[in-house]
């Protein structure tokens, strides 16, 4: 074995590296194959990879991804398995109207999301670093907008769910808030640009071999 690879466990398993490698390359290259935990080799979606870490000298335990987080000497590194939590909220973004009555959508298919008890767990759990709690204040508060850039990068890992004590689910109501915000103000770039070009007579659209006025 050279010198220059690392020594780290994954799962109860001694596994060596490059230094160069993620936790989820080195996993995949180790002898142990990998049946569960893996988004992006086909096996799950993105935010799969959700594991704790403990790096050599530390007692602190943090919440990470296998796959933009690399190895590093003596690190210890455990996967959390897939849960599927108690309750599961169900909307129809179709129906659900011009904007006016947001709040009491959001409270019907939420109704927890106003029971949050600014303990901070969520923050403390998500990988990424997102201000998850601030996002849920923002969704109750009806600034669907700031929810949806807070929530913007979220993996839908489900650790903040996992970490919330009043089950409000929170990557859950900001998928909601990017939902919403995407369904009533975004328009497709290009659609946006060929009907200026129609518009401005620049592009003629013909029907039943008819131009168009």
């Amino acid at each position: 074995m050279s010198n220059s690879l690392l020594t780290l466990t994954i799962n109860g398993h001694e596994v060596h590296a490059s230094p160069d490698a993620s936790i989820i390359q080195a996993y995949a290259h180790a002898d142990n194959a990998i049946t569960a935990n893996v988004g992006c080799m086909g096996q799950g979606v993105c935010g799969s990879c959700r594991c704790m870490i403990r790096k050599e000298g530390e007692r602190e335990v943090r919440t990470a991804l296998a796959c933009e987080t690399k190895v590093e000497q003596g690190m210890q590194v455990s996967f959390i398995d897939y849960f599927i939590p108690e309750h599961i909220q169900y909307y129809d973004i179709t129906a659900i109207g011009d904007g006016w009555n947001w709040l009491e959508d959001t409270q019907k298919a939420f109704p927890e999301a106003e029971h949050c008890r600014h303990c901070g767990g969520c923050n403390r759990a998500c990988p990424k670093g997102l201000e998850v709690e601030n996002g849920v204040a923002q969704v109750v508060a009806g600034d669907f907008g700031a929810a949806a850039d807070t929530f913007d990068q979220c993996v839908m890992c489900n650790l903040c769910t996992l970490s919330c004590p009043e089950h409000i689910r929170p990557n859950h109501l900001g998928l909601f808030a990017r939902r919403m915000k995407a369904a009533r103000t975004l328009r497709p770039v290009d659609l946006m640009r060929r009907l200026r070009e129609i518009d401005s007579g620049k592009m003629k659209v013909e029907f039943d071999g008819e131009l168009a006025s």
